[in-house]
Order: structure tokens, then sequence, then C-alpha cells
């Protein structure tokens, strides 16, 4: 079949790639450079993109469907929050031919919204953070007790429109109320609902599956041992673990109360005092660590192309446990913030050069396909910029430029 996989310089697309070009596939990827993570990556065909999904979603759709009609496209993968929803939302520019392996724009953004979330995870079986819900930016005077900090400020949606712009939102850790009263203030109306969730201690655990016409094809767990930053966010090390009923068990039903098809990822956090699964939130689409899952033993990627190929593809359960993936550069990145935090430095080294051969996979190195990490060193050393395509240098060579680097300062 012929693939499309958006946003190459994703660790994501460059995971799904590999997968894909492994099982016979023919490959291509997007990215707005004409150099990209996944678009160096061996047997890949690369293709420049001039348009951003959060500022013209329309015009990137239709590009996109161009794109998909040079290519022969049977397939078409996108792979972050802006672009998934960009096709959602313009699915019906798309070549008849051409399958959208997710659901509809409605489920979609049912699950996105993370207030929404709580309620129907909490039915579902999941704990919950203790959470104040603030409605509108007029509410943002809101006084909570000191005791409820350390908190997270986040806004209902990833992606909102506002001034007719789409905007990518993050979530914002506070130690205070006057952090968080500040953090409210920069968000634009469109965050709101916004959610003040007093934060979980525990660790980091995620569940995924692959769900498709009704029945869940595969599942797969990981727990984070490292975050950047170190006090949470996304993970650098990850090692594969059990099913636990406890994370399985209400990630199924959760899936299966929204009629979901296609993958997801829900992200929780296992309560050090309770051992409850709390839930985060949940992505409608592939995850930053995907490539631990493809090395465990369930190909995400090349089951989700053959169920939308429309074969009946067997229910796959079994994986190996134990395994550990690290992406290496976020590592550096989360060891120099450790170090700087002038804490248990000796203990941060012997963590970070701590490896066994035996069960630890690099994410972006391989042997056989050097050409993604060698671009990502040199991004993160500074010594190369790919620049961005616009259209009227889409036929035009693009030189390699200094820029700052995009690791540790």
């Amino acid at each position: 079949m012929r693939i499309l996989i958006t946003d190459g310089n994703e660790r994501a697309a460059l995971a799904a790639a590999r997968s894909l070009v492994c099982a016979g596939h023919s490959v291509g990827v997007t990215a707005d450079s004409r150099v990209s993570l996944a678009g160096v990556s061996r047997g890949v065909r690369p293709h420049p993109l001039t348009t951003d999904p959060l500022t013209h979603p329309a015009d990137y759709a239709a590009e996109l469907a161009s794109i998909t009609r040079q290519h022969g496209t049977t397939v078409l993968l996108p792979m972050t929050d802006a672009s998934l929803e960009a096709v959602l939302e313009h699915r019906s520019v798309l070549p008849a031919g051409v399958v959208l392996p997710f659901p509809d724009l409605a489920i979609y953004r049912a699950a996105s919204d993370k207030g929404r979330l709580l309620t129907l995870a909490r039915d579902c079986g999941f704990a919950v953070p203790e959470t104040r819900t603030i409605a509108t930016p007029g509410d943002c005077d809101v006084t909570l007790p000191e005791d409820y900090f350390p908190a997270v400020v986040k806004p209902h949606r990833s992606v909102v429109t506002a001034a007719g712009i789409r905007r990518k939102l993050t979530v914002t850790p506070v130690a205070d109320a006057v952090e968080c009263r500040r953090a409210l203030a920069a968000l634009p109306a469109a965050a709101f609902p916004v959610l003040v969730q007093r934060r979980v201690s525990g660790l980091g655990e995620g569940f995924f599956a692959l769900r498709w016409g009704g029945r869940t094809i595969a599942m797969f767990a990981h727990r984070r041992l490292r975050e950047k930053p170190p006090s949470g966010g996304v993970s650098t090390y990850r090692e594969s673990i059990p099913l636990d009923e406890r994370l399985a068990g209400p990630g199924l039903r959760l899936l299966d109360a929204l009629d979901w098809q296609g993958v997801a990822m829900i992200e929780c956090k296992r309560e050090h005092e309770t051992g409850r699964q709390v839930v985060m939130e949940i992505n409608g689409r592939f995850w930053g660590s995907l490539q631990l899952a493809i090395d465990s033993g369930v190909d995400f990627p090349a089951l989700l192309v053959r169920c939308a190929a429309g074969e009946r593809v067997p229910g796959h359960r079994d994986y190996r446990v134990g395994v550990r993936s690290r992406w290496f550069w976020g590592d550096v990145d989360q060891l120099y913030l450790r170090l700087k935090a002038r804490g248990a430095r000796l203990r941060a080294l012997l963590d970070f050069f701590r490896v066994s051969p035996r069960r630890d996979r690099s994410e972006v190195w391989r042997w056989s396909d050097p050409a993604p990490f060698v671009v990502e060193t040199l991004q993160w050393l500074g010594l190369f910029t790919p620049r961005r395509v616009d259209a009227t240098s889409r036929n035009t060579a693009v030189p390699i430029v200094s820029a700052p680097s995009s690791g540790v300062p």
C-alpha cells in the first residue's frame, strides 16, 4: 500500500515510517522543511509541505490532498493534534480512495475535551485528579488554598481557535496561587473552561490500544522512568509493563464508551499512596514513545494499516515486558536539568549512564538507518536547522543555516 505520514519531524512519524517500510509499504512523509527526522529515514520519500495546519487548516488539508493524488496514497496518517484535526475537519477534500483510519471529528473532539473526559473516565473506573474548573476569563481571581499547590493549569483542549487562528496550548505547572493567576491570565478566552488540577504524586503509566470495528485489536502498556522536565513532561526513558487490570480495564471501557476507531493513548499516573490509576488525558493519535511498543512486539502502525485495508486482523495481546526505550537527546536534556537543579547530581549521572544492552533500545539511533539520528544530533547541537519551505521555494535547494541549539542552553 501507499502510505503518507505527516509531521516528519515528530519521533512518532519516524517510528511509523520505519515500521511501514519494514512491512513492505511505499511510504511518503510530509514536513514543512526539505530535511526532516522521518523524511531522511531509509526507504522513505519526503514531500515538502508549505502550509501550517494551525493557521490555515483548510489549505493544509487541500495541500495534503494534492500530495496524496501525486503519491497515489491509499492511507493517510496525521501525527499531531493540529494536523489530525485539520484533516478530520476537511476530510471531504481528500480523494475518494484515501483511507483516514481515525474516528470522526465529533468523537475525536469529545475525547480531546479534558473536562468531559474526567466525568467519562470516572464512570469507566479511573480515578481523577482533584480539579477546580475556571469557566471563563472573568473567574481567574478564584482563591485556592495554599495546600492545593503544586498544581497544573490545563486548558480544556490542546488546540483552540482564537481570533480566527488556531493555537496549540500546553499544560502549565504552577507552584502557588500567584503563578496560577499569571498562567490563567496568559490564556486566550478560547482556552476556557480551564482545569486547575492538584498535582498527583505517582509514576506515569500509559495504556495504548488499537480498536477497529468495535473490536480491540491490540493493547500495550508502559511506565515512564524519566521525563523532561524531571517534574513531569514528555518521557525520555520508558519501559514496557504488564497489562494491569486497573489500567487496561477502565481504558477499554473508556474507548468503548467513546465508540473509538483507531489508535489511542490513555495517560495516567499510578498514585503512590493508593495505587489508583489517575487519568491525565487521552491522545487520539500516535504517541511520542511509539517505538517502544514496536520494539516490544506490538506494531501499531502496521496493524492499523492492515485494518484500514479491510483485513480481518486477529487480536494481538502478547508483547515483551521489561523492554526499555531511550530518546537519547531528550535524556541528555533531562540530565542537564537535573544537574542544574543541584539536587542529587551523582544519582542523576548514575541513572543516565546505567544502560543495559540486553533490554535497552535507542529510540532514534538504528545501525540500519542512521540518518535520522545524524539529523537530530546536528539540530540538537545547533549546527543545522532545515529552513521552512514556502510556496515560492518548493523547487529550490534549501540551504543549511546555523541556528540556536534546540537542546539545552
